[in-house]
């Protein structure tokens, strides 16, 4: 049996016909990449308020839940959008991310980010009922929001280093 390095499976992917069309293509490679930066803005754009609501920085006079149902379908439209095109521009670009320095670094902050919204989801979040409608959410709370904004900036600013630099 043979197995495929990750190096000879992003080869194999750049070589695809989809691959090399959506590359060279005059439209789709645009519109995918503006759908990525839109995705972006609404999915990360309302993590924003949410992270700054756990903060306690922002949208005091409404509870966390109430504040999580305001962005809630935002925040998970966009990141469908996001995850999608994002996998379209690796798909495009496989080689060029599989060297990129600034995509493996992505890549670890977004797995950094899942693990700080499991482990809130899982903790704390569990007995949102205690502190829901408190301007100020518990130290816990707040530190899980101060990480999701500091992961989802450093994320953009991977996702932006890395375009430029591919």
């Amino acid at each position: 049996m043979h197995f495929m390095s990750l190096l000879d499976i992003c080869q194999w992917i750049e070589n695809t016909p989809s691959s090399t069309a959506l590359r060279e293509s005059i439209w789709m490679f645009p519109i995918v990449e503006g759908s990525h930066v839109l995705g972006l803005g609404l999915s990360v754009g309302t993590i924003v308020w949410f992270d700054l609501r756990l903060m306690g920085a922002a949208m005091k006079r409404y509870s966390v839940s109430q504040t999580f149902s305001f962005v809630k379908p935002w925040m998970f439209t966009g990141f469908a959008v996001m995850m999608v095109t994002g996998v379209l521009l690796f798909w495009s670009h496989a080689l060029k991310c599989y060297n990129s320095n600034f995509f493996r670094l992505k890549l670890v902050l977004l797995l950094l980010a899942g693990i700080n919204i499991l482990v809130f989801h899982s903790t704390i979040d569990r007995r949102r009922g205690e502190w829901d409608k408190s301007p100020l959410p518990p130290l816990q709370a707040r530190l899980a929001g101060f990480s999701s904004l500091v992961l989802w900036l450093a994320i953009v600013a991977a996702g932006r280093l890395m375009a430029y630099t591919l």
